[in-house]
């Protein structure tokens, strides 16, 4: 690498293609809580089968622009176009309502006073409806991936909107220690992933002062994966897998896996050991200069890619497998 591009690197970042991405329009929806919108990836061809739908939520202070590639910094999640086109997915990220200059969602932490107050799981449970409707979208196949605060909002969405969902995943994100949601009753698919020196998301659970009010304590990782895995019934010591680094070895990932049948209920946990607040890629490569702080992001997994591995097999279950009242889905979208 030359002087030029080193410097690049650390202030600018990295932000690679391995192919065609996924043309992005804009659509704007009427709420309750006013006017709102969202961003959408369809395939530019279509082979005339109803395509899986992966609804991505940003970060606090990022947008629907930033975590689809189309602001600064580059998102790993923005992948995910590249996804949609090869992989026939149609994918939408929506925005969280502006409050103090930042977009933000109401993700259900109780402590958290700058949380917006609208209903954000109605929101999103509208964009899928609309979906399906419009889309061309396979009703057995919507999944929700979120990072960071985006992370905490699809706990929520998985709690709530459980019935509509095949799977989720999270990305450096823990659920509240006290929530202003029920606890999820209706077993789901999970992958998360999470850096255990990540300066945000304590991996043992807590708070960390250097996110001030912007969240609260929050359970730990681990304790936040017991609680989906011991909701699907996934007892006993997990298959672990340590993927060998491919770049200076200053992080490392450990998968652990609950679940060894792909098309049931797994669960995945993705420790990034040594890892800080970033979301794992190889080709969208956060500024150098972010090593120091929010820590280092890893690059022996395409966090994307991994997810959509997750996801692919994974189909709603039926309705004669779950144990949930019909109204309860009314409410959560109202």
């Amino acid at each position: 690498m030359g002087f030029r591009d080193a410097l690049r690197s650390f202030f600018i970042g990295e932000n690679l293609h391995d192919g065609p991405c996924a043309p992005v329009t804009r659509v704007d929806m009427m709420r309750p809580e006013g006017p709102r919108h969202y961003l959408k990836a369809v395939p530019g061809c279509s082979t005339g089968a109803k395509r899986p739908l992966v609804v991505v939520l940003h970060g606090s202070g990022a947008s629907a622009e930033q975590v689809l590639g189309l602001a600064f910094p580059f998102s790993p999640l923005s992948v995910w176009l590249e996804i949609a086109e090869r992989e026939q997915v149609v994918v939408v990220a929506p925005d969280g309502i502006k409050r103090r200059g930042q977009r933000a969602w109401n993700d259900g932490y109780a402590d958290v006073a700058s949380n917006p107050s609208c209903n954000d799981v109605a929101f999103i449970g509208a964009i899928i409806e609309h979906a399906i409707a419009e889309d061309g979208v396979d009703p057995d196949r919507v999944y929700v991936i979120g990072v960071s605060k985006g992370g905490m909002m699809t706990y929520r969405v998985a709690a709530e909107l459980a019935p509509r969902l095949a799977a989720f995943s999270t990305v450096l994100a823990a659920m509240p220690l006290r929530a202003s949601y029920a606890a999820p009753k209706i077993p789901l698919p999970a992958l998360i992933v999470a850096g255990d020196k990540d300066p945000f998301i304590p991996y043992a659970g807590g708070k960390s002062f250097v996110t001030l009010w912007f969240t609260a304590p929050a359970l730990a990782i681990e304790a936040t994966a017991a609680v989906w895995r011991q909701l699907a019934g996934l007892s006993g010591a997990p298959a672990v897998d340590h993927l060998p680094p491919t770049k200076d070895g200053s992080t490392q990932v450990i998968r652990y896996t609950w679940g060894d049948d792909p098309n049931a209920l797994q669960l995945v946990l993705l420790k990034i050991a040594g890892g800080g607040h970033a979301e794992p890629s190889r080709k969208k490569r956060y500024p150098g200069l972010f090593s120091h702080f929010p820590g280092r992001q890893n690059a022996d997994v395409e966090i994307a890619e991994e997810a959509w591995a997750f996801f692919k097999d994974k189909r709603r279950a039926g309705h004669s497998q779950r144990s949930f009242e019909s109204d309860a889905l009314s409410k959560a979208l109202q």
